[in-house]
């Protein structure tokens, strides 16, 4: 039973991630395909993050207020494969834009809904959530490269229909999910709770985890850029971006163990130095032998900050308020890259590479953050 549990989850985070490793390179070729402009383009990717600020809330709320977690999940699943499969048959830019942004933000609630399900679920019964949260992103990997091959071989107006499919296998994955309790809730769980902001804990968190996560804006957004102008090939850095990944699986396997050593408020710590080092390393300009190295700092700057962040706020938040704490860090975790993002395009395209000093600066006030949690957590 422990074992079937834990198998539909990873099949759930398989296709949610192969989702991603698509849309995120591929939709903007279909967009483009049906006549949208770059102005058109971008204003379609972020209206749904600039909606979520609203909606992902108050919904995880109402989720949390009646326990219909799992429930919930299909249905913003099933919302975006309609929405997505709505956008593949109508014809028009406002129909395929509301269509798309539908989508975008019902799909974009099941990484925090997901994440409450799957760290609840694992922790019942005993298991390591990066254990079954590193099949998501090695499906990234894979997705990235199998798009490729397959948008290679189709017309750019079809690559909806690419996205449609995997749609529906995360559809098909999720209603075969099983429920996350295997005993009823405690008394302690069905009682009312103070607010989770009333918690300093959980606001070191929050904050600690949106400044580390969002100091990668400069690293997400220019990278390939920064590279290419220092000479290197496309294949190039998309080796070095698969292996930034392959560090992020690696330590989402070994989490089960590294959790017996070190704590989570520790690995948040451990996350904004990662970060902190690997932005100060790529303000200059290294010698391409140093590149690999340095991207396998991000198994510290991206997965031990995600990693501590999953389990101090599962740790904090009282099983009952599991999507509502998701969500919130979801929330927070995007307006902090939306503003890093913009600050980044602006520093970047004025210093080039150095631009990372800020991403740096961020990292540290993020590692403050962590410090403050970790003396919080140690005095209580």
């Amino acid at each position: 039973m422990q074992d079937r549990f834990v198998l539909r989850l990873i099949l759930f985070y398989l296709a949610q991630f192969a989702v991603i490793g698509m849309q995120m390179p591929f939709f903007p070729v279909w967009l483009d395909a049906k006549g949208f402009d770059a102005r058109a383009i971008g204003l379609v990717l972020a209206a749904p993050m600039i909606v979520r600020v609203v909606i992902v809330p108050v919904a995880a709320r109402l989720i949390d207020r009646f326990s219909v977690l799992r429930q919930a999940l299909v249905a913003t699943v099933a919302i975006a494969t309609l929405a997505y499969l709505v956008a593949a048959l109508v014809e028009g830019r406002p129909p395929i834009a509301v269509a798309a942004v539908i989508g975008t933000i019902a799909f974009g609630m099941t990484f925090p809904l997901g994440d409450a399900y799957a760290l609840r679920g694992v922790a019942a019964r005993g298991r390591s959530y990066g254990s079954v949260r590193m099949w998501g992103s090695a499906a990234f990997i894979v997705a990235n490269v199998a798009g490729g091959l397959i948008v290679g071989m189709i017309a750019p107006v079809s690559v909806i229909w690419l996205l449609v499919a995997t749609y529906g296998l995360t559809l098909a994955a999720a209603i075969g999910l099983a429920p996350t309790a295997i005993e009823p809730p405690h008394a302690s769980e069905t009682a009312p709770h103070a607010p989770l902001w009333h918690s300093p804990a959980f606001v070191a968190v929050v904050l600690a985890s949106a400044l580390i996560q969002s100091s990668h804006a400069v690293f997400y957004g220019f990278s390939a850029l920064d590279w290419a102008a220092q000479g290197l090939s496309g294949t190039t850095i998309g080796l070095l971006w698969a292996i930034g990944v392959t560090a992020e699986v690696g330590l989402f396997a070994w989490s089960g163990r590294l959790l017996r050593y070190v704590g989570p408020a520790e690995c948040l710590c451990i996350g904004a130095a990662g970060a902190l080092v690997r932005w100060l390393l790529l303000m200059v300009e290294l010698p391409f032998i140093a590149l690999p190295f340095v991207q396998c700092l991000h198994a510290l700057s991206f997965a031990s900050t995600h990693l501590g962040t999953m389990q101090l706020i599962t740790r904090i938040a009282p099983p009952r308020m599991a999507a509502t704490a998701q969500g919130d860090v979801s929330v927070v975790g995007g307006v902090a890259m939306g503003a890093s993002m913009s600050l980044a395009g602006v520093l970047f395209q004025a210093y080039g590479g150095l631009a990372y000093g800020a991403m740096a600066a961020i990292a540290a006030l993020g590692g403050v953050a962590a410090i403050v949690h970790l003396r919080i957590a140690r005095s209580s």
